[in-house]
């Protein structure tokens, strides 16, 4: 992931207002992603166990297939997805390769660990090396031609992306894969996806593409809405716009019925000195707003009533991670499970930390608020051009 730009200061009318955390029953298809890229985290065994007696969390994204974590949560009913690395996609793209990593990384868990899903490295198309880019198709599907073969039938395959898959994104309804990629190799993974029954992996984050004007639209705050001319829909969500591009781009090349995952999103609680929109406050909001979003089965404008498995990023704040203070503390919970913050993700008696009182600009309500036409400058936010996931692969 790149670090958003710096905020300068803004001069704006604010309100206190306090958050009340409190959840419908917690039903959604809804996880978090478990990195470990720490040095204080606590043991994966200690992990499944809480996540099973204190939390209402049925799902983990883990990004390799570390066998003690995989282990950990055997007989759980977690659901765990599992990654194979970015440097075993050659391997995989041969069928003997592919039969002998199902039988090392899947046969010595499965089933007693509900591996639901095995994701083939982690936004391959952003690292530019066009072996992994060209490869990546056809160790999905030896993949899973391996899984079917050892009788693991229900396992899904797929890849994730980041919204770097995507151009003409200012507008929603305009975006589409890029050039060469849509033919080469959106168009076979998507037949792929939709012959297997699994869903495309993408990864999206409003908190890399706000800035101090978009901070509400972000968030999903009332806000005065963005736009889009083309399909003559106002956007008051980011994430929701950032849902519809990737399916316009699918729309596009015929695959609008192949399902969407959201592999990662997440809001950090702490940033570089001085950017607004960084605190335990915003990171509760915005994951609060996730945990609504999905549960409530309500889609987005282009589509609506449809539900997506989404995998808030991450469990822990994770100390050894380079790059910009943020990409250490997306974390839901310290080390010792205390939690950053409570968005209704615990089980009654659980204590957990309240989230600070959250200023937030006052704004019109939001029926009566008058949208912005979408241009370049107040879309592109929505969709940013290049934004590297953040990943443990």
């Amino acid at each position: 992931m790149a670090t958003p730009p710096r905020h300068g200061c803004m001069l704006r009318a604010e309100v206190v207002i306090c958050i009340f955390l409190v959840i419908a029953p917690f039903s959604a298809a809804i996880g978090v992603n478990y990195g470990t890229n720490g040095d204080n985290l606590p043991l994966p065994a200690k992990v499944a166990a809480f996540l099973v007696t204190s939390t209402n969390i049925d799902r983990v994204k883990l990004f390799d297939t570390n066998p003690d974590i995989v282990r950990a949560f055997a007989g759980t009913g977690i659901s765990v997805i599992v990654t194979a690395g970015n440097g075993d996609i050659p391997g995989l793209a041969t069928q003997t390769g592919a039969d002998s990593w199902v039988a090392t990384n899947i046969a010595p868990y499965y089933p007693s660990t509900d591996i639901s899903l095995i994701a083939v490295g982690n936004e391959i198309m952003d690292t530019a090396d066009k072996n992994l880019i060209g490869k990546l198709v056809p160790a999905m599907q030896m993949l899973k031609d391996a899984l079917v073969t050892a009788g693991y039938n229900e396992i899904r395959v797929s890849t994730p992306s980041s919204l770097s898959i995507l151009v003409d994104s200012q507008l929603p309804s305009a975006a589409r894969f890029r050039d060469v990629w849509d033919d080469a190799i959106f168009t076979p993974m998507l037949q792929f996806l939709r012959q297997t029954k699994s869903p495309l992996i993408v990864n999206m984050y409003p908190y890399f593409g706000y800035n101090g004007d978009t901070l509400p639209y972000a968030l999903a705050r009332p806000n005065p809405g963005v736009l889009d001319t083309g399909a003559g829909i106002t956007y008051t969500s980011m994430f929701e716009a950032q849902l519809d591009s990737v399916y316009s781009a699918m729309k596009k090349l015929g695959f609008e019925d192949v399902e969407i995952l959201v592999g990662e999103t997440g809001w950090p609680t702490k940033a570089m000195d001085g950017q607004i929109g960084v605190s335990q406050a915003e990171a509760a909001e915005y994951n609060k707003y996730i945990f609504r979003e999905v549960s409530s089965g309500s889609g987005t404008p282009l589509m609506p009533k449809r539900k997506f498995e989404t995998y808030i990023f991450t469990l822990f704040n994770e100390d050894l991670k380079p790059g910009p203070v943020a990409e250490r503390n997306f974390g839901m919970f310290q080390s010792d499970f205390t939690p950053m913050y409570d968005i209704g993700i615990m089980k009654d008696s659980v204590k957990t930390t309240p989230a600070p009182a959250l200023v937030v600009p006052a704004t019109s309500p939001k029926v009566a608020a008058t949208p912005i036409l979408a241009t370049a400058d107040a879309l592109e936010a929505a969709v940013p051009a290049k934004v590297n996931g953040s990943n443990n692969a």
